[in-house]
């Protein structure tokens, strides 16, 4: 098995109305200690290089000790600079993928089709499929070998209607991931806004928000240590 990870963000820096996105900074941190330890992690966007990350997060973050951490690990910094283009990843060289949440994934993730194909690579090749918070947003495209949903008659989480309207962000993004699992046929699972939750259906994990980070990464490790 390969023992590599895939991490990826996304680029998305503003918004449709304007505000800012980016990835949310704990969705990161917390996976990549959990995980790096047993595995070399890569980190990928569509842009490529220095995706960007959510100030707001930095800011609510600022105390957590994983999060300052991660913006000042050199190794980080520098995994950051080289972070791949998504089409310059091979689906060869990993053992699973990670897609961190904040808001940017609902814009420019779910409807690219380098990342539809390079997601749809490792579902199909019998790999782990993982994402936390607004992450599953870009995976709604994504198909088994019949050309069905993954999230079809499987279950799942996200980022719940309920906390967008708490942080009043509905409006920002163009869907709601979690309505669009419930479309497309997720046996849909959450705790109460802001609590951590973990669904682990086979080979498809997912987190309910940033809360869920660190359990979900430790899922992903768990998975494949089998």
């Amino acid at each position: 098995m390969a023992s590599k990870i895939l991490i990826v963000f996304t680029s998305c820096d503003k918004l449709p109305n304007g505000s800012e996105a980016g990835w949310y900074l704990p969705e990161a941190a917390h996976p990549y200690y959990v995980l790096s330890p047993s595995f070399t992690i890569d980190f990928a966007s569509p842009k490529g290089a220095n995706p960007p990350v959510s100030q707001g997060s930095v800011e609510l973050f600022k105390e957590d000790a994983e999060s300052v951490q991660f913006l000042a690990d050199e190794i980080v910094k520098q995994k950051l600079a080289s972070a791949k283009i998504l089409s310059e990843v091979n689906p060869d060289d990993y053992a699973a993928v990670f897609y961190v949440g904040g808001h940017g994934p609902c814009i420019d993730l779910p409807n690219d089709e380098t990342n539809i194909k390079l997601a749809n690579s490792f579902w199909r090749a019998g790999k782990i499929v993982s994402a936390v918070c607004h992450g599953p947003a870009a995976l709604v495209r994504i198909t088994d070998a019949s050309g069905q949903s993954i999230f079809k008659g499987r279950r799942a989480t996200c980022f719940t209607v309920a906390e967008e309207k708490i942080l009043g962000t509905v409006d920002a993004i163009p869907f709601q991931p979690e309505e669009t699992l419930k479309e497309l046929g997720a046996q849909f699972e959450n705790a109460g806004p802001f609590e951590s939750k973990v669904v682990v259906d086979g080979r498809l994990l997912t987190g309910q928000n940033p809360a869920s980070s660190r359990a979900l990464a430790e899922e992903v490790l768990k998975a494949l240590k089998g």
